[in-house]
């Protein structure tokens, strides 16, 4: 069976829709040349647990906030090293082990276990500075959230498939296993740095001492994991840390939980602490949508248009979603996400052609114009 990868659809904690391994973000981890004194970021292990939370950005972040006011979440939630991509120190899992099929985000098909044809010797990818141009815009808004880095060096202690092809087939078991595992870390530790989740702190704890000892476990453990269970278990806690983070929203707040809005007009629309929960947003119009507060895990934003739209403070959103979607040098994100760089290039190329349900090129959503009241005769 053939398996077509898409973008993070589904919500990965209560598994509303794609259950698929989602592609992972090699947006800015994979360039031919490293710099020669790049510290490398230090994968997870059983021996040091808790250390996610002293993990601090060092990175000046993309979005824009008004001088004076707070950010409400703490510089400990997604930029944590562990929680992020670092290619240089993956044997380039997710160019291998994932599978592909021939579509507007793939230009060709890949079956699982097999090696990306543009994957070089030294584990790069041939053509990342020109994989939209390639016609692989699927590898751009892929995020393994660290977990490429966490099996190569520690999972498998840093020996290759090549080196060691008999350990091959299991590490590419292992690599969705784990990918999966670290997006529920990830989100755990965004739960953590919500001031306004307090009440629910102690069981988040819990919860990312209990991921952070699975994730640093051998391959044996990490395969007779019960992901389905375990997702089950946290989005308890994270449909919590949810409902109190919309909650500082005065009023009655919209709720489109697992909504279908494909092509969904929205301009303009006031969003705040809305639950958009597992929704479908490909190709909505969101121009300058107030999404604040908003809860958005697992919402599906393949060609929506953010241009202009207020993502500060919102609540699991994440780097993939974002490069799926589209916006501009007015969307404001959270300070710890970063401005994809195609939409620059997107907001310089006039026509974009729109998609259909699938994601395909196509016409996109049907525009219905209004009809003309026909006079009345005497």
């Amino acid at each position: 069976m053939r398996l077509r990868v898409r973008p993070d659809a589904g919500d990965p904690a209560c598994g509303l829709r794609g259950t698929a391994p989602a592609r992972a973000v090699v947006d800015n981890g994979r360039s031919k040349t490293a710099p020669a004194a790049r510290a490398v970021r230090r994968p997870l292990t059983a021996e040091r647990p808790g250390t996610l939370a002293n993990e601090q950005r060092d990175t000046a972040p993309d979005g824009e906030r008004p001088v004076g006011v707070p950010d409400p979440r703490p510089a400990d939630t997604a930029r944590a090293p562990e929680l992020q991509a670092d290619c240089s120190s993956c044997f380039g899992l997710c160019c291998v082990a994932l599978p592909f099929a021939a579509s507007a985000d793939f230009a060709r098909d890949k079956r699982a276990g097999t090696p990306c044809h543009n994957l070089q010797p030294d584990f790069r990818c041939g053509i990342h500075r020109r994989l939209r141009d390639e016609g692989y815009s699927g590898c751009t808004v892929y995020d393994c959230f660290g977990a490429g880095q966490q099996v190569s060096q520690v999972t498998f202690g840093g020996v290759d498939w090549r080196s060691a092809p008999e350990s091959a087939a299991e590490m590419f078991d292992v690599f969705p296993v784990m990918r999966q595992l670290h997006e529920l870390l990830r989100y755990v530790t965004e739960g953590l740095g919500r001031p306004e989740a307090e009440p629910v702190h102690a069981g988040l704890h819990g919860e990312r001492t209990r991921l952070e000892r699975l994730v640093g476990s051998d391959a044996r453990t990490v395969l007779g994991t019960d992901v389905g269970a375990l997702r089950g278990e946290v989005n308890t806690l994270l449909v919590r840390v949810g409902d109190l983070v919309r909650a500082q929203v005065p009023g009655r707040t919209r709720n489109h939980r697992g909504a279908d809005l494909f092509g969904a007009r929205l301009s303009g629309a006031d969003l705040r602490g809305a639950s958009l929960r597992g929704a479908c947003l490909v190709a909505a119009d969101l121009k300058g949508a107030d999404l604040r507060r908003s809860d958005l895990i697992g919402a599906d934003l393949r060609d929506a248009d953010l241009s202009g739209a207020d993502l500060t403070d919102s609540v699991f959103l994440t780097q993939p979603q974002l490069n799926a979607a589209r916006g501009d040098a007015a969307t404001r994100l959270p300070p710890d996400l970063s401005r994809p760089g195609h939409w620059a290039a997107e907001a310089d190329t006039p026509g974009r052609q729109r998609t259909d349900r699938a994601g395909r090129p196509g016409p996109g959503p049907k525009r219905v114009r209004p009809r003309r009241a026909r006079p009345r005769r005497r």
